[in-house]
């Protein structure tokens, strides 16, 4: 790679690593595995920097590798028989108390996968229908389904759950 590309690419990497860690944390729950996915992501850019044409797009295709990866990664048997703790391993500033977060957090790590990820890219990352869409690879119609189930199962589990993560039921 040309030494203004290598420049080029980590001023990318500096910018963009802390946002997909946070998307990646919210999809999957873990803060070491978001860093993992996050790093193969970010290999996957450098890999094809050269032939990425469209730099403005750079966040979209980061995020659809990241989150494809997530999806695949869940739906490998041996993951589901390990649970997953929900505690950030650093305070964030936020508006909303600790308690709430951690409330919320675990609730989203039991909403099922394809829809923590619509939820996650609609009202984290703030991406629309067709974005959404494009990311996850389905139809606009299958986004808009998703988010009104996600959200639903999100609001039963936020009913349900006490202030303390550990009163929310285990799936």
């Amino acid at each position: 790679m040309r030494a203004d590309a290598v420049e080029e690419f980590t001023a990318y990497v500096a910018a963009c690593s802390p946002r997909m860690r946070r998307t990646a944390f919210l999809l999957c729950g873990d803060w070491q595995r978001a860093e993992d996915e996050v790093q193969t992501a970010l290999v996957k850019l450098y890999l094809s920097w050269d032939r990425v044409r469209a730099r403005r797009s750079l966040d979209s295709y980061v995020r659809t590798t990241l989150v494809r990866a997530l999806i695949d990664e869940r739906r490998r048997p041996w993951r589901r028989e390990q649970p997953h703790a929900v505690v950030p391993d650093r305070p964030a500033a936020e508006p909303m108390g600790m308690e709430d977060r951690l409330t919320v957090r675990a609730a989203l790590a039991l909403v099922p996968q394809r829809q923590r990820a619509v939820l996650v890219l609609r009202f984290y990352d703030d991406c629309d229908v067709a974005e959404t869409a494009r990311v996850i690879g389905c139809s606009e119609g299958t986004v808009k389904s998703q988010t009104a189930r996600g959200l639903a199962r999100l609001r039963e589990l936020l009913a349900i759950c006490e202030p303390a993560p550990a009163d929310c039921p285990e799936g």
